[in-house]
């Protein structure tokens, strides 16, 4: 059962961003196209991306919930998108900071890692506050500066970039990387001189 649950989630999200709130913005694709693609289409959906970042809520998703974790979503979106030009919205960070407040979760240590205990009062506002305070630890903090949008035009997704040279281009190389180095091999094949007995009179 968690084997498929986990198979539907990376069937239906890009689940492949290091931070996790960067991960949310993603759940909004092709960000720079005419057409976005809504990923969060349902509470249902929230539910299953949640689980698939660990934060899986012991109740269900509600309309509500949904709306709440899209605003977060944009939120976090906006104030990234700026921070990569030195520039802040105020707007942006009072949501950032009233989700920070949501519920309250605790890091928990299980295995070496760092996890998150969500109360039984509302484990959905939990989700949220742990993801605002990664989006608020990643914009202002340590990795302020090293925040970037994805240098494929379609997407322009987040991402940090902690790389030694700080010249990482794409939010993920197995996705917009790929597509790139397809693209540029297609482009040299096209502008290939053809050989002499290929060309017909």
């Amino acid at each position: 059962m968690a084997s498929s649950i986990a198979a539907r989630a990376h069937e239906a999200f890009r689940l492949d961003n290091d931070r996790l709130a960067f991960r949310l913005t993603a759940t909004l694709s092709d960000r720079g196209s005419d057409a976005p693609q809504e990923r969060l289409t349902d509470p249902a959906r929230l539910e299953l991306w949640l689980g698939a970042c660990e934060l899986a809520p012991e109740r269900d998703a509600t309309d509500a919930d949904l709306s709440r974790a899209i605003q977060l979503r944009e939120a976090i979106y906006r104030a990234g998108f700026l921070a990569t030009r030195g520039e802040r919205d105020s707007t942006a960070e009072r949501q950032l900071n009233r989700s920070a407040a949501w519920g309250h979760p605790v890091p928990n240590l299980q295995h070496g890692r760092r996890t998150w205990l969500l109360t039984g009062t509302d484990s959905i506002a939990d989700s949220l506050a742990v993801i605002a305070r990664d989006a608020i630890d990643v914009i202002g903090g340590a990795q302020e500066g090293r925040i970037k949008v994805c240098s494929n035009a379609l997407c322009l997704g987040l991402f940090a970039d902690t790389s030694r040279g700080a010249n990482r281009r794409w939010c993920s190389m197995n996705t917009c990387g790929n597509r790139a180095k397809k693209a540029r091999i297609r482009g040299k094949r096209q502008t290939l001189p053809r050989k002499e007995e290929d060309v017909t009179v």
